[in-house]
């Protein structure tokens, strides 16, 4: 049998940006879509409760916070009834510690399958990012009901949600690329990442409102690409005034360096993965 008949896959050393093979993600698009599928049925084939855990802790979290933060501490805004308020922002902060917990521990879940076969190596973190997606969704409908109940009606402003939800994906998604190859040199990032998701969470404006801050520490409070985030969902669906557009390009900015950064960190330790794993 001739090996012509045969598909032949030449694989040479690339340098500078040709080195990230980007396009190689998709080419490989069914095996992300393959892995989004086995994470999320691995997650709640066997949960008693189901999808129930897609909203559930955030909106337990919600009902803690009203009790201590909305009605003792005073730490919402005026107008906006605090459930909604604080169940607006655990939306998209939910689904950001989620995928970033995901994909920060990707290769380690994954190291089985890609230590036998070729694939790209991004398709582990974008897999957890991807399919945290889902959990999304349905938190989505849960805020849309509680809005409905406390007669919260969001205006023209929500055709832009999609590019918050975008900045979310990809905040998530540049974190998770450096902490997953950190993690395979340095394990104690896996000890790690909870603590810091959980500092995170305090340093966002999650609790409290943007005005609650003084001025002069607005600027440090920015510097977190998730505070544009949330005060970009509180816009677009609570009608709060717009974001202050100079902070927010700075979010965006942010998010832009850390997701260039941990493309080009991940696929530098790449050729060292099968071998320290």
């Amino acid at each position: 049998m001739h090996s012509d008949q045969y598909p032949v896959m030449t694989i040479r050393p690339t340098s500078g940006l040709a080195r990230l093979q980007l396009q190689e993600v998709w080419r490989y698009r069914e095996l992300l879509l393959m892995l989004v599928k086995r994470d999320i049925y691995g997650k709640y084939r066997q949960s008693a409760l189901g999808f129930t855990w897609a909203f559930l802790p955030p909106l337990m979290q919600m009902v803690v916070f009203t009790l201590i933060f909305g009605r003792v501490a005073k730490l919402g805004p005026e107008g906006i009834p605090y459930p909604v308020f604080s169940f607006t922002a655990l939306l998209p902060w939910t689904y950001f510690s989620r995928a970033l917990t995901s994909s920060s521990t990707s290769l380690l879940t994954g190291r089985d399958l890609f230590s036998k076969v070729y694939f790209p190596r991004l398709i582990l973190p974008l897999t957890g990012v991807v399919s945290t997606l889902v959990d999304f969704v349905i938190a989505f409908f849960v805020l849309l009901a509680l809005m409905a109940w406390y007669h919260v009606v969001p205006t023209v402003e929500i055709l832009l949600l999609p590019v918050f939800i975008a900045i979310a994906i990809t905040t998530a998604l540049g974190c998770g690329m450096w902490l997953t190859a950190l993690s395979v040199k340095y394990r104690d990032v896996n000890f790690v990442t909870p603590f810091l998701v959980q500092l995170w969470m305090f340093v966002t404006p999650v609790i409290f409102a943007v005005e609650k801050i003084p001025e002069k520490f607005q600027l440090l409070l920015w510097l977190n690409p998730m505070t544009g985030v949330v005060e970009g969902f509180r816009w677009v669906l609570l009608g709060q005034s717009a974001p202050n557009w100079y902070y927010m390009s700075l979010s965006i900015v942010i998010v832009v360096i850390v997701l260039v950064s941990g493309t080009i960190y991940f696929k530098y330790m790449e050729k060292t993965f099968a071998d320290i794993m």
